[in-house]
């Protein structure tokens, strides 16, 4: 294909004298990853000096200029050579290291695409981006619930699924706005020198458990700045069965029920935490009894020495997902460089440094995790039974009126 290509480039070039220069100057300009801006300020004064040379071999520089244009081309037209920089935004601590070492690195090598990285990823400042009509991002990584927020309200581009292939992705783990990353769960995690190992006949079990001071008495944590993953435990704790959950938070009565429950936990908590590192952080330092928080952050910070532990019983089943603000400046550059990170062999990595799922079903097939870190990931077919799976249309319809209502409550 790269042959016919590069061929088909040369329609007006004498190719039994003249193609012999091809490896020469594609050694010489395009064997290193260029953006396609820097190859087009290749300096005249160059070509003049490589025509110089060559000109006792029946080079002429017309040739010259036609051969380096001709490859040029070839490789923009078979992706080798990207536009600018993509903006890639993520999360810190050891989420956004695992993205990096798992995903981003290697893409961007085996691409050529050069990436910019960012940390501070928000659904809230890329809808701000899009309506102040200053988009300088390209790619940024979200929770389920806040891309579908962010959709209903026109912040997202439509993925390209002619570019981005899915057809190994688990149902339900993409959708017209965003591409799974990885499975996560949202779970009730503890000091396990207070109240005992997982599973252990005293341990936290429940939501209920978590909201019980008297049993389990302790300072607490909870979410700060969202109000993603932050009703759905309250409810569960005021005694709504999980599959009733959604149906009860589709009222502002709901809503209010599961903020009221919040409120009466509230004396108790200690910290409001803002970020995944936090959460970690608590927990290394002891700073807290109980938190909520993702499984990864704390199967990380037990490996860091924190003395901590976490159920999948009651859990928010979610995932994560790339999605991409309207008017990203490099879109097209973008979404080859999503499709190329949504690859199995990308997402088979991922387990190794942070225990989230991956979202294509490939992954499984050619990872070399041990089978014991497959079982402790939420996505394994024996912990799905246990949590509540996130409800996106109740995120993309009322998210925006819950999170009104979370901020009044963490502002008394």
């Amino acid at each position: 294909m790269y042959g016919k290509m590069l061929a088909g480039s040369f329609s007006d070039v004498n190719l039994t004298t003249d193609v012999k220069y091809i490896p020469y100057i594609k050694a010489r300009y395009l064997d290193e990853p260029h953006s396609f801006s820097g190859w087009a300020k290749i300096k005249s004064q160059k070509i003049t000096e490589e025509y110089s040379m060559r000109s006792s071999d029946q080079f002429s520089k017309q040739t010259f200029v036609k051969v380096i244009v001709g490859v040029a081309t070839a490789m923009l037209v078979a992706g080798v050579v990207s536009a600018e920089p993509i903006t890639v935004v993520s999360w810190g601590g050891s989420y956004g290291e695992a993205q990096d070492k798992a995903l981003f690195n290697d893409a961007s090598k085996n691409t050529g695409i050069e990436i910019n990285r960012e940390s501070g990823a928000s659904m809230s400042k890329t809808c701000l981006q899009v309506q102040s009509g200053a988009v300088t991002w390209d790619l940024v990584v979200t929770g389920s619930g806040g891309a579908a927020s962010a959709a209903a309200e026109g912040c997202l581009e439509k993925i390209d699924y002619d570019v981005v292939d899915v057809s190994d992705f688990y149902p339900n783990l993409y959708t017209d706005y965003c591409v799974g990353s990885d499975v996560f769960a949202t779970v009730m995690a503890w000091n396990t020198d207070k109240y005992g190992e997982p599973g252990s006949a005293d341990a936290p079990r429940t939501w209920a458990d978590f909201w019980d001071v008297e049993k389990f008495p302790g300072s607490r944590a909870y979410r700060a700045n969202n109000v993603d993953g932050a009703l759905e435990p309250a409810l569960m704790a005021d005694g709504v069965p999980p599959e009733q959950v959604y149906e009860v938070l589709s009222t502002e009565e709901g809503i209010m029920r599961a903020i009221d429950k919040i409120r009466e936990l509230k004396p108790h908590i200690a910290v409001f935490w803002d970020s995944g590192a936090q959460q970690a952080q608590l927990m290394k330092d002891a700073e807290v009894d109980m938190t909520t928080g993702w499984n990864g952050r704390f199967d990380n910070a037990k490996k860091d020495g924190a003395r901590v532990g976490y159920s999948f019983d009651q859990a928010l089943l979610d995932y994560d997902c790339f999605a991409m603000p309207k008017g990203a400046p490099n879109k097209d550059v973008a979404m080859k460089f999503l499709a190329e990170i949504s690859k199995p062999e990308y997402q088979a990595n991922l387990p190794f440094h942070i225990t989230y799922g991956p979202t294509n079903k490939k992954a499984y097939e050619v990872t070399t995790a041990p089978q014991e870190l497959i079982e402790s990931l939420p996505s394994h077919p024996s912990n799905v039974p246990l949590m509540l799976p996130i409800d996106l249309d109740w995120y993309a319809q009322n998210r925006t009126q819950a999170l009104e209502l979370y901020m009044e409550l963490l502002s008394e």
